[in-house]
């Protein structure tokens, strides 16, 4: 196969960040996989792509100019020749499969989402038969995309974007005297629910009666100048840190003794895995594969989205007993490297590809 990768963006994060692992099975397998991206947006995900050997194309464009974002596709594909599509999230996705249709080629089709915009839901169902398989990147959004785009079973297979590696860096164990770091990864957008982290520390503060702490919120976005007023609203600004963006995650988790994933919902969440690969206990909101996931009181606890005294009792169950954090650690890195791990997601790879040829002969 030819596989022409379709991406809505070369963005931090996300569907993005995992290109380079799912690409390697593909090219393991003998296929030939070029990525073209529909807009640039931070471009944080293209020298990673690059550094694994792919062929990048990004667009000059926005976000919603969608008839010029077609044109586009089509001349590259015109210029590059593809037997097969490849399409992440749901712009590239429809334009995919409108390329696919122009060109008689076959299309396949990423879903990464759990909670799909009314209006991208309808066009999705609407079109689940220009793509001739559907990849859920979770065991949970699987089961979501077989419920809202109604995939028979023979279309939809189930990919976890995630393999945890044994190497990688590892937490050291909270000592006694120094105070309990907190970590998060991710942009600072609405959905992510930092604005009800800040308000559960804000309870644990005024309640008193804990250990010292102090969180770190790697990410950058839109949601800065709100968090930040936040923050000083709350007289938070000694117990949070706004860093900005983190592209060594493996390094600035095994510097935390607990992860923290207040979102509003999720997918598979690439890192809170890779927390629990570190050895982390993770606290987070009961969303998408995370329910799966943590197992409460034993790798973490999970709790109500958008809900900040039910995160507040939440963290104070944790940090009331910060020598318990480590074991309960190692049992959710215990989780990750049995369920996710290298073998497993290639194996994974390769029964979706022998299913798309299969479908496509």
């Amino acid at each position: 196969m030819r596989i022409a990768y379709l991406i809505n963006s070369t963005e931090g994060g996300g569907a993005a960040f995992p290109v380079p692992a799912i690409t390697r099975v593909l090219r393991n397998a003998g296929h030939e996989v070029a990525v073209f991206a529909l807009t640039r947006r931070d471009g944080r995900a293209i020298k990673p792509m690059q550094d694994a050997g792919l062929e990048v194309r990004v667009r000059e464009g926005g976000r919603k100019d969608h008839l010029a974002a077609l044109l586009w596709l089509k001349r590259q594909m015109d210029l590059w020749q593809p037997t097969h599509l490849w399409t992440s999230l749901t712009r590239a996705t429809l334009l995919g499969q409108i390329i696919g249709q122009m060109r008689g080629i076959p299309v396949a089709s990423w879903q990464h989402s759990a909670r799909l915009r009314p209006p991208n839901g309808t066009l999705l169902r609407l079109r689940r038969n220009a793509s001739c398989l559907w990849v859920g990147d979770s065991q949970y959004v699987t089961d979501i995309t077989r419920q809202q785009l109604h995939i028979p079973a023979d279309r939809l297979m189930c990919w976890p974007i995630f393999h945890a590696r044994a190497d990688g860096p590892q937490a050291h164990p909270w000592q006694q005297g120094e105070p309990v770091r907190l970590g998060s990864l991710g942009r600072l957008h609405p959905v992510k629910g930092f604005d009800t982290l800040c308000l559960a520390l804000a309870r644990l503060r005024q309640a008193g009666r804990i250990p010292p702490f102090h969180l770190t919120l790697a990410g950058e976005g839109e949601e800065r100048p709100a968090l930040e007023a936040l923050i000083r609203q709350h007289g938070l600004q000694d117990h949070v840190s706004l860093p900005g963006f983190c592209d060594q995650t493996g390094p600035f988790l095994a510097q935390q003794h607990l992860y923290l994933q207040p979102s509003h919902w999720e997918g598979f969440c690439m890192a809170a895995h890779e927390a629990m690969q570190a050895g982390l206990p993770v606290i987070a909101s009961a969303v998408g594969e995370l329910t799966h996931s943590i197992q409460n009181g034993v790798t973490g606890w999970t709790v109500p989205p958008k809900d900040p005294d039910a995160l507040a009792t939440a963290l104070a169950m944790a940090l009331a007993q910060p020598e318990r954090l480590a074991d309960m650690g190692q049992a959710g890195r215990a989780y990750v490297l049995t369920h996710f791990s290298e073998e497993a997601f290639t194996h994974a790879g390769e029964a979706v590809l022998h299913r798309f040829a299969a479908l496509t002969a």
